[in-house]
């Protein structure tokens, strides 16, 4: 292959690089866009994200407060006094004992390019409290609803077994008073269905440091790969429990301003997926470009600058068509068909151009696997670098092996056929 030539190549591969970013820059973009407007539809439709958090407990007394009072007389002068009056003050409990249990089950919904992690989930819950005075006494209880954006069905707040009459402000909390005997312990239940969107978490108090004693809480999915958000604490058990797991936090007491969560498994998203394949696909047409050149240049036969810009297009023809079929049908489906489309386009193409040996035995296999094995790694998450690693590592073995004995000063000069050395390797000049 003369110079001219190998520089119009490298010119077809830019604009196809060039081509591709084009691509992967507006899937991205679409799919960004979608994720803004979709997930706050989703939130409406099935449910927000929930953060749970622990009843707060207190106790009225009642007691005396002396006030200050400005009096103005007749003459215009003021006078103050001081006087008493009859207050209830509030002061909290601390739960004595907590048993939370929540079951969890994946239901993804699928919106346009992207899978969101949404969930159904039963909450039951046990606090233990006690009146700590000698009289009997009000206490009031104030039960935080964990997202705004949820239904609750069967809701229920009980205390002894019983059915509180509940109010406040139902858009955030649930609140009761009731009276407790002196020295009388107390347990408090509550439960309720509902269905949220991502993790799922459950704050052990207000905000910064909190304790708890005598604390356990039970997670039970039906799916496996429990991942758990940053800064929240990691179950002290871990069963699993066909079809998913049983994650246990159980703690005597204990000082921390973490929470406890947990994290769906993620599904696969079609819009990211297709733009990360398309970003990567000038590595996999540099090294198919590679391949064939250089067996070309050794081998034969030496293929024209037109031919690679149809070979290119071939090449861009599966992300083109992955980009916007994944819209439509499963991510695992769309990547199959474009694949296949791809390969068929560029062998044959090649059957016509140099011969059916040439375009499967040569062409063929290199698609196979610099694109759809490389493309196909983006499924295999984690694996990706380490399959295009082994792949490089492989073709540059096999070129090496193809390659030792050529001379590449006759190669490369202008008008003559590409063949190999008659020399020795080791007389090689």
């Amino acid at each position: 292959m003369s110079a001219s030539r190998l520089l119009a190549v490298i010119f077809i591969f830019g604009c196809t690089c060039a081509a591709w970013l084009l691509l992967g820059t507006s899937v991205h973009h679409r799919s960004g866009e979608a994720d803004q407007h979709l997930a706050q539809e989703v939130s409406r439709l099935w449910g927000g994200h929930h953060e749970q958090a622990p009843p707060e407990v207190w106790v009225e007394r009642p007691g005396r407060a002396v006030e200050t009072v400005e009096e103005k007389k007749q003459d215009g002068t003021t006078t103050t006094r001081k006087v008493a009056r009859d207050v209830t003050r509030r002061a909290p409990l601390p739960l004595e004992a907590s048993r939370v249990e929540m079951a969890m089950q994946l239901e993804p919904r699928r919106k346009g390019l992207l899978w969101y992690d949404t969930w159904a989930g039963e909450l039951r819950a046990r606090y233990t409290l006690h009146n700590p005075d000698d009289v009997p006494r009000r206490v009031g209880v104030r039960f935080p609803f964990p997202s705004g954006e949820a239904i609750y069905d069967g809701f229920r707040l009980r205390l002894n077994g019983r059915d509180l009459t509940f109010g406040g402000d139902l858009a955030k909390v649930a609140s009761a008073v009731v009276d407790l005997p002196a020295r009388a312990a107390a347990e408090l239940e509550v439960s309720y269905r509902t269905r949220g969107l991502g993790p799922w978490l459950y704050a052990l108090g207000g905000e910064g440091v909190n304790r708890v004693r005598d604390f356990e809480l039970m997670v039970t999915t039906d799916f496996e790969d429990v991942d758990f958000p940053v800064g929240t604490l990691s179950p002290t058990e871990l069963l699993d429990e066909a079809p998913g797991q049983r994650l246990t936090w159980r703690f005597e007491s204990l000082v921390t301003g973490q929470k406890i969560g947990v994290d769906p498994p993620d599904r696969l998203n079609p819009g990211p997926f297709a733009a990360r394949v398309t970003f990567f696909a000038p590595v996999a047409l540099l090294f198919f470009m590679t391949v064939l050149v250089i067996l070309g240049m050794v081998r034969g036969p030496s293929l024209h600058p037109m031919h690679w810009f149809f070979l290119s297009a071939g090449f861009f023809s599966f992300h083109l068509l992955l980009a916007y079929l994944v819209d439509h049908v499963d991510v695992h489906l769309a990547f199959a068909l474009s694949a296949a489309t791809s390969v068929f386009l560029v062998v044959s193409y090649l059957r016509l151009v140099a011969g059916t040996r040439f375009a499967l035995a040569r062409a063929g296999l290199a698609q196979m696997v610099f694109l759809v094995l490389f493309g196909y790694s983006f499924f295999l998450e984690g694996y990706t670098g380490l399959t295009v690693t082994l792949g490089a590592i492989v073709t540059l073995f096999v070129l090496m092996q193809s390659t030792a004995r050529v001379d590449w000063p006759t190669v490369f000069a202008s008008g003559h056929e590409p063949r190999e050395s008659t020399l020795s390797p080791l007389r090689q000049p």
